[in-house]
């Protein structure tokens, strides 16, 4: 009997066959990961610039469609849980209902889009790849602009949680979609060659 969990066509798909257990490690590591990345802060008010987008999307296009999504509903749970793994060590429902939910709730259907576009090749080129990584941003933007436009007026939250990240995001995918293709010649490619 196969162990294996439905085959990913992502990069690390191709090369780790993932079984259950890995499969399970893969998710806790990247909602680890997206917790290291929320203590990367750039403060701004009401809404503070994070490392998470960069792993969010990294995670969709390696993990790909539902581990990637899996690892973010991970990360959420983690963090309403009460263990300190939003921005600055933050945690809690009432954070997660904050003005920066929108931003947060976001991110499964974000890694789940950007793991869609891996999983149906954009993963291996990197102008394929950043305009996945791009199309799972915007989803963050947008839901974090809706949210925030609970806090304050659409066209104030336009500014303080859209416009000004836009330059920070588009530097973040880019470099996503950078560390996600890697050289030829690399064990990956010759793993995923061999597939």
């Amino acid at each position: 009997m196969n162990s294996s969990i439905a085959r990913s066509e992502t990069l690390l798909g191709a090369a780790l066959p993932l079984d259950w257990a890995r499969s399970v490690g893969f998710v806790v590591a990247f909602s680890l990961l997206t917790a290291l990345s929320a203590q990367i802060v750039i403060p701004m008010w009401p809404v503070p610039m994070t490392g998470q987008t960069f792993v969010v999307l990294l995670t969709g296009a390696l993990l790909g469609s539902r581990l990637g999504a899996a690892a973010m509903i991970v990360y959420l749970f983690e963090g309403a849980s009460g263990l300190p793994f939003f921005q600055q060590g933050h945690s809690g429902i009432p954070y997660l209902l904050g003005p920066t939910g929108g931003y947060l709730i976001a991110f499964p259907a974000a890694a789940f889009v950007t793991g869609a576009f891996a999983e149906h090749g954009w993963d291996k080129r990197f102008l394929t790849a950043a305009a996945a990584m791009a199309i799972g941003s915007v989803l963050i933007l947008l839901s974090g602009w809706a949210w925030l436009s609970l806090f304050m007026s659409a066209k104030g939250a336009l500014h303080a949680g859209v416009t000004r990240f836009i330059p920070g995001d588009i530097v973040k995918l880019l470099l996503a979609a950078a560390v996600l293709i890697m050289p030829k010649g690399s064990v990956m490619d010759e793993r995923a060659s061999q597939t």
